[in-house]
């Protein structure tokens, strides 16, 4: 199909309040699907080399429920008031040539998060493989592999049926995610609560303010890294009222929720993957179980985020008359690739790919949120949006605006001082302040800063 063949919702327009046709629990079902991948484990694991138990826990929650705020903040007002996804809400603050940087971030944060989750399933489906003595440990590269291709073939022939097939899937993954995991949570707090009562974290400084805010920062970066899913699902919502309770509830609670698993399983086991310690506690059956779950907390992300990905790449002007199948294979052949020729490299670097979204999106959501609140007042020009070159409403100056580059560079420049992404070095007062929430307010004063002094001055970007 072409593009002007595909439905409405694969076109990459704004989408009519007649076309946005989700109810709050359809938003909220694929929200949850969405928020609880294979991810959730590691970002337990990552709290737990810091934190015990009961602080995790904590951290999890507080950090998680800040960066969805953030996030919520910066994309609910615009994307489902206009019905228009998170690529398209960026031009107005970055211009017509500048909101490039932003399919960038989206597409390299997405191959991301969906090749974490192919190689955690893979080395899950290994591990059962060799705990129930079907496989032999020298074969689980190989197995890793195997699933990566498998999972991307079968996220290619569901994304064919479009947003149908992002609907159909999530509805019926819903009952899986919500059901198995919560009995999984169950059945690691009950039969280790005693061992986990005193596990004690790995990594831990002497800091206890550091560990803390440390657990918080990873739970805050998790989140805002799902900006560049979110436009794309609450769009299809018909108000921003009808958004905000299920964001903040489905996505900002889930994700935390589930990263117990993880955090408990780190902390007791010394593996964020729970599926060896389900097997040795209720055979293969258990096993089988908890790869239910994985393999539906992989596919469901997954399918989000190719999805949200295509819709991203409808923008780019190469792309505008592409075929919706050429669409998805342009945002999943870079995810299997990873998945396939360097899983181990790219799943060993889970903690600087966390600081790296903390780098670029906390200031780009600082940057919108800003934006809508304290300048346009909610309010765009839509049809400036999709036009493009001299004269229009978001040319600024070549396409691009001074104050969105020089927010982002301020934004990434303070979260560079405050923490290091590689080594998580750090600087005062990052103890106290997380690097994420410095990074988003300097970028945000600096964006209001230079909008107001030259952009609004100069009559650029269609500021009433």
């Amino acid at each position: 199909m072409s593009s002007t063949q595909d439905s409405v919702a694969e076109s990459g327009w704004p989408l009519t309040v007649k076309d946005r046709t989700w109810t709050t629990r359809q938003l909220t079902v694929v929200l949850l699907v969405t928020a609880c991948g294979n991810w959730s484990y590691l970002i337990g694991q990552y709290v737990a080399f810091y934190l015990d138990f009961k602080m995790g826990v904590s951290a999890l929650i507080a950090g998680s429920m800040i960066g969805m705020l953030m996030l919520t903040l910066a994309v609910v007002p615009m994307s489902t008031k206009y019905g228009i996804d998170s690529i398209a809400a960026s031009k107005p603050q970055f211009g017509n040539r500048g909101w490039l940087i932003t399919v960038f971030l989206q597409y390299a944060s997405i191959i991301g998060w969906n090749t974490l989750l192919l190689v955690f399933f893979g080395k899950a489906v290994a591990q059962a493989l060799i705990t129930l003595g079907l496989a032999d440990p020298e074969s689980s590269l190989t197995i890793v592999r195997i699933v990566s291709a498998v999972t991307c073939i079968v996220v290619y022939l569901v994304l064919l049926r479009g947003l149908k097939g992002l609907e159909a899937a999530s509805n019926l993954l819903f009952v899986v995610v919500v059901g198995i995991g919560i009995w999984m949570l169950y059945q690691l707090l009950s039969s280790n609560a005693e061992a986990l009562a005193v596990a004690k974290p790995s990594m831990a400084s002497p800091s206890l303010a550091w560990n803390y805010v440390t657990g918080v920062e990873i739970s805050i970066v998790s989140l805002l890294g799902f900006w560049a899913y979110f436009g794309t699902i609450v769009r299809e919502s018909p108000s921003p009222s009808k958004s905000v309770l299920p964001s903040m509830l489905a996505m900002g609670l889930s994700l935390p929720l589930l990263s117990i698993v993880g955090l408990a399983a780190m902390l007791v086991l010394q593996v964020p993957d729970p599926t060896a310690w389900l097997v040795s506690l209720g055979g293969p059956l258990y096993g089988l179980i908890a790869l239910l779950l994985i393999m539906a907390a992989n596919l469901g992300p997954s399918l989000a985020g190719v999805y949200s990905t295509a819709i991203g790449l409808r923008r780019v002007p190469a792309l505008g008359e592409a075929r919706w199948g050429t669409l998805i294979l342009f945002s999943i052949v870079p995810v299997a690739a990873v998945g396939i020729l360097i899983p181990e490299e790219f799943f060993s670097s889970f903690g600087t790919f966390l600081a790296f979204i903390g780098v670029f999106f906390a200031p780009l959501c600082a940057i919108q949120i800003a934006d809508t609140f304290l300048l346009r007042r909610n309010s765009l020009n839509v049809r400036g949006i999709y036009q493009d070159g001299p004269g229009t409403p978001y040319e600024f100056w070549g396409g691009f605006n001074p104050a969105a580059l020089l927010a982002m560079a301020a934004g990434f420049s303070t979260y560079l001082y405050l923490l290091n992404p590689v080594s998580y070095e750090s600087r005062w007062p990052y103890e106290y302040t997380t690097a994420s929430l410095p990074a988003a307010f300097v970028a945000g004063i600096v964006f209001v800063a230079v909008t107001r002094l030259l952009v609004m001055r100069m009559r650029k970007g269609d500021y009433k």
